[in-house]
């Protein structure tokens, strides 16, 4: 059974599976890049009028859509391409793995980064539909970008400044400044 939940983002719904839909973590989807896409399931969602966006994580999609199409005619849709999906295969949307590592030469500083992102900042990003990608870290400033629900919302970059600046900063003392990307 598909359940939704609203985000801050009005545009942006959050579709949760007992399901697992992503075995490789989270990754985001954009209907401006979809031509290359191998993946039917995903293909077939960004193909849905109004549909801008797709965000697949473990147990949750999230879609953000255009401002011409209302909730009331899209969310069906979702959901029914969800369910039509779970009836026909008896695996993940995704399966292999492709989620960045961290890589051998990342110092102590970027380590810490990615663990306080991963341990204290995705989990609450997640419950809004969303997702934060560690880009890069230079000079005291870290790059990251948002992703699903937290793209383009109104309140991300409050977010970012106030939550994921404040706890960066305070478990990280490197770390001056955030920026998405």
């Amino acid at each position: 059974m598909i359940q939704t939940e609203s985000t801050p983002n009005p545009n942006s719904l959050k579709f949760l599976s007992e399901k697992v839909i992503s075995a490789i973590g989270t990754e985001e989807f954009q209907k401006g890049k979809s031509k290359n896409l191998s993946n039917t399931f995903i293909k077939e969602l960004l193909e849905f009028k109004g549909v801008e966006l797709v965000l697949l994580s473990k147990n949750f999609l999230s879609v953000n859509k255009s401002e011409d199409v209302s909730w009331n005619e899209l969310k069906p849709m979702v959901i029914s391409h969800l369910n039509h999906y779970f009836e026909n295969n008896n695996k993940p949307i995704l399966q292999e793995n492709k989620k960045r590592e961290l890589q051998q030469n990342d110092d102590e500083t970027v380590k810490k980064i990615i663990d306080v992102l991963d341990t204290k900042i995705r989990p609450a990003v997640a419950r809004d539909g969303g997702d934060i990608k560690f880009k890069s870290f230079d000079n005291g400033v870290v790059k990251v970008e948002l992703q699903g629900s937290c793209s383009g919302c109104p309140s991300s970059l409050m977010t970012l400044k106030q939550g994921v600046q404040n706890l960066l900063k305070h478990y990280v003392k490197e770390v001056n400044s955030v920026e998405a990307i």
